[in-house]
């Protein structure tokens, strides 16, 4: 896990059998913005050669916070480290957890809509019109499909703009029956639950893996796990906990600025940006990540990484706290 406290862009513009080739690329350091600058420049010159040489090679790296590209780290500010645990602000404002070798897994439910409920309707009825119109040859034919699939598609939309979908106990009962099943099959796993606003957050105790372990791969599959972050995991190499609110569930709708908000912002923006997080902050306050609900399984187990992560995390998402989760 590679979290650089240092960015740099590096740049080289030359001619190469009578056609211009730009190729631009990141570097970061932990050291000085001048180390991370020569990093730049050495992937940028690699880069460059290799395109030179007839490679399809983007000659543009995209900025990005955490994407889950192939050797690129973490582009997130550093708000606090502890020992090999790094906490960052994520590109909408939240504050993740980071860590190497503590495995965490979210097991997401089907969120609230956000957004129009008329405009999760619209589309599938304009699809559904243009289909049953063609198949009856008559625009009276595409008119009642758009018709019946908007009706459906916008009591859809209602509930899942009230919320229906989150509370809704099947899904809940089919996650909490996955990790029944999975402490059962592997009785020598320690792992604490909690709950969050869209479903549960599974931290094991009992030893520490690597992303790329085939353990977690398994634990992944087995809890039904959301495949980008499991793919986010194995390519940036550590595993992530958010410990504070979603700021759209804590009254805060617009974007943190500037936009987008990944790391590093230019010095003439940083004060448009900590105003934003200050209010942020104060929202948050009253609000926890999650929620701490049991243990389960060998809880006699406990390796002392996970321990002092398992620490940190319940007191920076408010485990404990009896707050609302958002």
């Amino acid at each position: 896990m590679i979290v650089p406290r240092f960015w740099a862009e590096g740049r080289i513009q030359e001619r190469v059998e009578g056609k211009q080739i730009t190729v631009r690329r990141y570097g970061w350091s932990d050291d000085s913005p001048i180390a991370a600058q020569a990093h730049a420049d050495q992937r940028t010159q690699e880069a460059f050669e290799r395109i030179a040489r007839g490679e399809q090679l983007d000659r543009r790296e995209r900025k990005l916070a955490y994407n889950g590209a192939q050797g690129v780290p973490i582009r997130e500010e550093i708000v606090e480290r502890q020992g090999d645990t790094v906490i960052t602000r994520n590109s909408y404002g939240a504050r993740c957890l980071n860590t190497p070798d503590v495995l965490f897994v979210d097991i997401d439910f089907e969120e609230p809509l956000r957004g129009s409920v008329f405009g999760f309707a619209l589309a599938p009825a304009l699809i559904a019109g243009v289909v049953g119109g063609w198949t009856a040859k008559t625009w009276v034919g595409g008119l009642i499909a758009a018709l019946v699939v908007f009706i459906v598609a916008y009591r859809i939309g209602l509930a899942k703009k009230r919320g229906e979908a989150s509370t809704n106990p099947s899904p809940e009962k089919r996650a909490a029956e996955r990790i029944g099943r999975f402490v059962h099959q592997n009785p020598d796993w320690h792992l604490r639950l909690y709950r969050t606003p869209a479903g549960f957050r599974v931290l094991a105790m009992h030893d520490v893996f690597s992303p790329a372990d085939p353990a977690v791969a398994e634990c992944f599959e087995a809890l039904g796990v959301d495949k980008t972050y499991a793919r986010m995991c194995r390519n940036q190499n550590c595993f992530r906990a958010r410990l504070s609110a979603k700021p759209w569930r804590i009254g805060i709708g617009e974007h943190m600025r500037p936009q987008p908000g990944v790391w590093p912002v230019s010095p003439e923006k940083l004060p448009v940006r900590d105003a934003w997080v200050a209010r942020y902050e104060k929202a948050a306050e009253s609000h926890a990540a999650c929620q701490y609900l049991e243990s389960a399984g060998n809880c006699g187990r406990v390796h002392p990484n996970a321990l002092a992560v398992q620490e940190l995390h319940d007191e920076k998402a408010g485990a404990h706290s009896g707050l609302p989760i958002a």
